[in-house]
């Protein structure tokens, strides 16, 4: 057996909006390098990028991927053929990307906000049994609120918004739960399965965004007990649909009426909240390092 060399070569996938590592993944970035690993920032679709050179693909900013996602999944395709693993490994971020995963998770008795799965032409007739209910409605593939819509369903200006969303999309229609704007959403991170830390995010007064584009603020939150053993059951099921090793999980949701609902699963390329948190920030970064070490060895193409 060849011996394993003392360092890896990680490419921190990224988007052309956001090209260098973000300074929420600096101190990742940093103990990764301390650790005799290299880590290099890479744009996930930029064709020049010899990804054979790279020991592992970690997947961080690509906060562009919904809105090129046949070239996304050709992505993840390239890379499996080449044999470069990416973090969380491919069949993860497929089955993740789609956010119908939240019908498969139901089934599997996870507490979500109730869904139905339309495709864009079908929203009209879908809508009109639903006359008075205040709804959102957003793409099964999107991200960062992109042609997601709320509103009551008969209104002169929700009427008016849908006409501009894409018909050619499958949308996730969902009643609008007011705790998200009331109470906030939470944030659960894991890391190799274990809880890390949490965050409560909420919107701006008179939205229901919560991302930070939008107005939205973040905090540091210590979830209760059944908050918990709620995101280890989406976890749970999670591993029984066969998607169970991955490196991070971001467990998102809303408590309403006493009960953790999940509302996303974030699997691809969430945003970690480590900027605040350096110790987390190197505890994932050993992690990643022995999950490396774990590996079989590949020979690696050495750039000229």
């Amino acid at each position: 057996m060849p011996a394993r060399p003392t360092s890896h070569r990680i490419a921190f996938a990224t988007a052309a909006d956001y090209p260098l590592i973000q300074a929420d993944d600096a101190q990742l970035a940093a103990t990764l390098a301390q650790l005799g690993s290299e880590p290099v920032s890479c744009i996930w679709n930029d064709p020049t990028v010899d990804w054979s050179s790279f020991d592992a693909v970690l997947i961080r900013t690509i906060w562009d991927y919904f809105k090129h996602y046949a070239a996304f999944l050709a992505w993840l395709d390239r890379l499996d053929q080449l044999g470069v693993p990416t973090i969380n490994d491919s069949a993860v971020l497929r089955w993740n990307s789609n956010k119908s995963y939240l019908l498969e998770l139901a089934a599997h008795g996870v507490h979500t906000i109730p869904t139905r799965l339309i495709h864009g032409s079908e929203l009209g007739p879908a809508l009109a049994a639903m006359r008075g209910q205040l709804v959102v409605i957003k793409p099964t593939i999107s991200g960062g609120a992109w042609h997601t819509l709320r509103g009551v369903v008969g209104e002169r200006e929700f009427a008016q918004a849908l006409t501009g969303l894409p018909t050619e999309h499958d949308y996730l229609l969902q009643p609008f739960v007011p705790a998200v704007a009331s109470a906030g959403e939470w944030s659960l991170l894991y890391f190799a399965g274990a809880f890390s830390h949490a965050v409560i995010k909420r919107p701006a007064p008179g939205d229901y965004r919560v991302q930070r584009d939008f107005g939205g603020s973040v905090e540091p939150g210590m979830p209760d007990a059944a908050t918990l053993v709620a995101a280890e059951r989406v976890l749970a099921a999670v591993a029984a649909l066969g998607y169970g090793d991955h490196a991070y999980a971001r467990v998102d949701g809303v408590v309403s009426a006493g009960q953790f609902l999940l509302m996303e699963l974030e699997l691809v390329e969430p945003f970690l909240f480590l900027a605040e948190q350096p110790q987390v920030a190197e505890r994932l970064a050993r992690q990643l390092v022995a999950r490396l070490d774990a590996q079989p060895l590949r020979p690696r193409r050495v750039s000229p």
